[in-house]
C-alpha cells in the first residue's frame, strides 16, 4: 500500500502530451539499419540456401524429418527458436510492464518439460518409428478416431495460439517501427515467410533456426545492456517498478497500479493473477503438451541421427531458456519505468490513442525501448531479431502443420496419393493456414488486458491437458485402450470447449469495471480448470479402459516405456492397412506402382523455368529419388537409434543433473 501512496503523490506532476510524442519522430529507421536489415535477409536466405543444397528434399522423410541427419546443436538451437516466436519478445515483455515477473513461470517450467521429452518421452517415439503425432496415437490405439481427432485439434491450436499471435506480434512490432498498417506488415511478413517454409521443408528450417538463434540472442542481449544503462542498474529497477505510474488514470480504481507481488512467480492462492498452486500443478499439463507431444517440437528432436544428439539438443535448449527472463522480461519491466504513460497507459481513450488497443499498450513495451534507446544500426539489428523470432517460429508451425495435414488427414482420405501429390497438398495447406490466421487477429487483439502471452496460455489451458493425459497414459500405463483414450478426449474437450466459449463471450472486465461474468469464470482460475479438466480427463480413460477389452499385443509392443526396447517385428507392422490391402490385391507392392506412375508424369522434358521452380520446392531429382522412395527401411534405422555410447550418455545424464539444479535454484530463488 505505501508503493500507491508515494505514487500517488507524484503522479499528477507527470505530464502526458511530451512522453508521448517523441516515439513518433525520433524513432523511425535509418540508412544504417535498413542495410544491416538487408545484410540480416541475405545472410539467412544464404543458410537457407545452403542447407536446401545440401540435403534431400525430394522424400518425404527428407522433406519432413530432414533425412534424421541433424546434430545436438542445431536441434537444440531449433527447439529454442521455435518455442521463442515474437510472440514472445512482445507478450513476455509486456506481461513483465503489466504485472511483473509472473509469467516467467512458464518459460521455466518449460525447461522441466523438455528435459522430460528427451529423457523419457522421445525412446518412446524413437522406436515406435513415428513422423508424426497423431500417427503415434495411431500406431498405439489402433483405428482412426483419436488419431483424426488429435490431428484437427493440433492444427486448431496452431491457428489460435501460435500463428496469429506470432504474426500479431512481429506486426506490432513492424508497425511502430515502420509505422504501417499492421495487417499490411502482416502480409509482407507471409510473403518473406512463405519463401522458406514452401521451398526448404525441415531441413532448411532447423539451420535456419540455428542461425536466427545467435542472432536473437545478440540483440536481445545488447538490448538488456543499454536498458539497465539507461534505468541506473538492478537497484533501480527494483524501485522504479513500483513508482511507474501513469499520470491519466481512472480515480478510485487499480489501474496503472504496478502489483505489490510483482516480484514473486509464486503468488496468493486465491486472489491474484498466477495462484501457486496452479504454477506448479495446472501450468505443467498443458507445458507437457507442448514440449512432449507438440508436433512442431518433437519433429525437431525426431529429426536427430541418435537419441544421445535430441538430449543434447533438449540440454541445450533447457540452457538457453534461463536467458528469456534476463533478456526479455527485466526489459520489459524497464520500458514500463522509462516509458510509464505509454507503456502502462490506464485511461482506455488515452491508450487507444497511443496503441490503437483501448485494453492497455503493455505489448509495446519491448518495441519502444528497440526504437528510443538504441543507436542506428542496433536498431537495425533488433529489428532483425524480432523478424527472426517470428519468422523462426512461423516457418516451424508451418512446416509441422503441413506435416500432420499431409500424413495424417490427406493420406487417410487418399490412401494412394502419390508423394508428389503429398509435397503439393503439404505446401497448398500452408497458404490455407495463413489466410484463416489473418482473419483471427482482430480476435487476439481484443483479448486479455493487452497482455499477449496470457492470452495465449488461458486458451493453452482450455485444449491441452486432455491431449497430454492421453500421450502420458499411452506412454506409461500399458492398459490404456482406443476407447479410453478417445472418450477421454472427447469429454475433456467438450468441457474445456465450454470454458473457453464462456471466455470470449464473458470478456475479463477492465480495472474499473465491476465484474458479473459467471461464477465459474469469476472464482475459477483458469489454471485451476486446468486442473479440473486434466483430473476429470485421467478419471474418464481409467473408467473406460478398465471396463473394455485390454489392447493387443502389437499396441504396446515398442510403444510404451516398458516395451521401448521390444525387437522389431516384420514389415507389416510400419505398412499401413490400406496399403497392406492395396498390395494383396496385385501381389505387386504399391510403392513401385507408385514410383513408377509419378516417373512417367515427370519424364517429359522440362523447360528451364520449370526446373528451377521444381529445384526450389524439392521437387527435382523425381527420377533418381523415386526409385528409391521406399517405406520398408524406416525398420533398420529403429533397431539402432536407442543404442547410445557408454561415455556419451553419462556425459548427458551428468548435464542433466546440472541443468536440473540450475532450474530448481533459479525458481526457488524468485519464488
Amino acid at each position: 500500500m505505501t508503493y500507491k501512496q508515494v505514487a500517488g503523490e507524484r503522479a499528477p506532476t507527470t505530464n502526458m502530451p511530451p512522453t508521448q510524442k517523441p516515439s513518433f519522430g525520433s524513432s523511425s529507421l535509418v540508412t544504417v539499419d535498413i542495410v544491416v536489415l538487408v545484410v540480416y535477409f541475405l545472410l539467412v536466405l544464404a543458410v537457407g540456401f545452403w542447407s536446401m543444397w545440401r540435403t534431400k528434399r525430394s522424400t518425404v522423410d527428407g522433406y519432413f524429418l530432414a533425412g534424421k541427419s541433424m546434430t545436438w546443436w542445431p536441434v537444440g538451437a531449433s527447439l529454442f527458436a521455435s518455442n521463442i516466436g515474437s510472440g514472445h519478445f512482445i507478450g513476455l515483455a509486456g506481461s513483465g510492464a503489466a504485472a511483473g515477473i509472473g509469467a516467467i513461470a512458464y518459460e521455466w517450467n518449460g525447461m522441466f518439460m523438455v528435459l522430460l521429452l528427451g529423457w523419457l518421452f522421445l525412446p518412446i517415439y524413437i522406436s515406435s518409428g513415428v513422423t508424426t503425432m497423431p500417427e503415434y496415437l495411431q500406431k498405439r490405439f489402433g483405428g482412426r478416431r483419436t488419431q483424426l481427432f488429435i490431428a484437427v485439434l493440433s492444427l486448431f491450436i496452431y491457428i489460435f495460439t501460435k500463428i496469429s499471435v506470432d504474426m500479431y506480434a512481429g506486426a506490432v512490432f513492424i508497425q511502430l517501427a515502420l509505422k504501417w498498417n499492421i495487417y499490411l506488415a502482416v502480409v509482407l511478413l507471409l510473403a518473406v515467410t512463405a519463401l522458406y517454409t514452401v521451398a526448404g521443408g525441415l531441413a532448411a528450417v532447423i539451420y535456419t533456426d540455428a542461425a536466427q538463434t545467435a542472432i536473437m540472442l545478440a540483440g536481445a542481449l545488447t538490448l538488456m545492456g543499454f536498458s539497465f544503462a539507461e534505468v541506473g542498474g538492478w537497484d533501480a529497477l527494483m524501485e522504479g517498478y513500483f513508482t511507474a505510474i501513469p499520470s491519466v488514470r481512472v480515480p478510485n480504481s487499480t489501474c496503472g497500479i504496478p502489483r505489490d507481488d510483482a516480484f514473486h512467480i509464486f503468488r496468493d492462492p486465491v486472489y491474484s493473477d498466477l495462484p501457486w498452486p496452479g504454477v506448479i500443478i495446472g501450468m505443467s499439463v498443458p507445458s507437457m503438451w507442448y514440449w512432449c507431444s507438440d508436433q512442431v517440437i518433437v519433429q525437431r528432436s525426431l529429426a536427430a541421427k541418435t537419441l544421445t544428439h535430441a538430449k543434447g539438443g533438449s540440454l541445450l535448449a533447457a540452457y538457453l531458456k534461463v536467458l528469456p527472463f534476463f533478456a526479455i522480461m527485466l526489459p520489459g519491466m524497464i520500458s514500463r519505468i522509462l516509458y510509464t504513460d505509454e507503456v502502462a497507459c490506464a485511461d482506455p481513450d488515452l491508450c487507444q490513442q497511443i496503441c490503437g488497443n483501448s485494453v492497455g499498450c503493455s505489448d509495446t513495451a519491448y518495441a519502444k525501448l528497440v526504437m528510443e534507446l538504441l543507436p542506428g544500426g542496433l536498431r537495425g539489428l533488433m529489428m532483425a531479431v524480432m523478424i527472426a523470432a517470428l519468422m523462426s517460429s512461423l516457418t516451424s508451425i508451418f512446416n509441422s502443420s503441413s506435416t500432420i495435414f499431409t500424413m495424417d488427414l490427406w493420406k487417410s482420405f487418399r490412401s494412394n496419393a502419390s508423394e508428389w501429390e503429398l509435397m503439393i497438398v503439404g505446401r497448398v495447406f500452408v497458404l490455407v493456414l495463413v489466410a484463416v490466421s489473418v482473419l483471427w487477429i482482430p480476435v487476439v487483439q481484443a483479448s486479455q488486458g493487452g497482455q499477449l502471452f496470457i492470452y495465449i496460455q488461458s486458451i493453452s489451458t482450455y485444449l491441452q491437458p486432455p491431449v497430454s493425459i492421453i500421450f502420458l497414459m499411452g506412454c506409461f500405463w500399458k492398459r490404456t485402450n482406443e476407447k479410453g483414450a478417445f472418450w477421454g478426449l472427447a469429454i475433456g474437450l467438450t468441457v474445456g470447449c465450454i470454458r473457453m466459449l464462456l471466455d470470449f463471450i464473458y470478456p475479463t472486465p477492465l480495472c474499473f469495471e465491476e465484474d458479473n461474468r459467471p461464477s465459474v469464470l469469476k472464482y475459477v482460475h483458469y489454471l485451476y480448470f486446468s486442473m479440473l479438466l486434466s483430473f476429470i480427463t485421467l478419471a474418464v480413460v481409467v473408467v473406460v479402459s478398465l471396463a473394455t477389452e485390454e489392447p493387443s499385443p502389437e499396441q504396446i509392443s515398442c510403444l510404451t516405456w516398458f516395451t521401448r526396447f521390444d525387437p522389431v517385428k516384420p514389415k507389416e507392422q510400419v505398412i499401413p492397412v490400406e496399403q497392406r490391402h492395396t498390395e494383396s490385391r496385385n501381389g505387386q507392392p504399391f510403392n513401385q506402382r507408385r514410383d513408377s506412375a509419378s516417373s512417367v508424369s515427370s519424364a517429359p522434358s522440362q523447360s528451364r523455368f520449370m526446373s528451377a521452380i521444381y529445384w526450389l520446392c524439392g521437387m527435382e531429382r523425381r527420377r533418381e529419388a523415386d526409385s528409391n522412395t521406399v517405406t520398408p527401411p524406416a525398420p533398420e534405422q529403429i533397431i539402432c537409434t536407442l543404442d547410445e555410447k557408454p561415455s556419451l550418455r553419462h556425459l548427458v545424464n551428468a548435464n542433466l543433473i546440472i541443468c536440473l539444479s540450475v532450474t530448481v535454484f533459479i525458481i526457488g530463488y524468485w519464488a
